[in-house]
């Protein structure tokens, strides 16, 4: 249930970045979701490789604030990519 896990909390850990991190992005709710899931499987690769947390073992307070945090450098990440290609 890991990935599942973290692919649930980054369709809610992308709005919570959002809010987190306020501002116009191309892409609307679509591209919000999508950096949500994929900050969420960033936050767990995070959490498990570099931090030695364990796993995902369910649905937990930590393991929805790293992929909140996952979804926050992603967010961060596609705004200077963003920005720098179209400023």
């Amino acid at each position: 249930m890991g990935i599942l896990s973290w692919i649930v909390f980054g369709l809610i850990a992308g709005v919570i970045a959002k809010f987190i991190l306020p501002g116009r992005d191309p892409g609307g709710i679509i591209v919000t979701i999508l950096i949500g899931i994929v900050g969420g499987l960033l936050g767990g690769w995070i959490a498990t490789r570099i931090m030695g947390a364990a796993g995902v073992t369910g649905f937990n307070l930590m393991s929805f604030v790293w992929a909140i945090v996952g979804s926050v450098i992603l967010l961060l990440i596609y705004r200077l990519i963003f920005h720098r290609t179209h400023a």
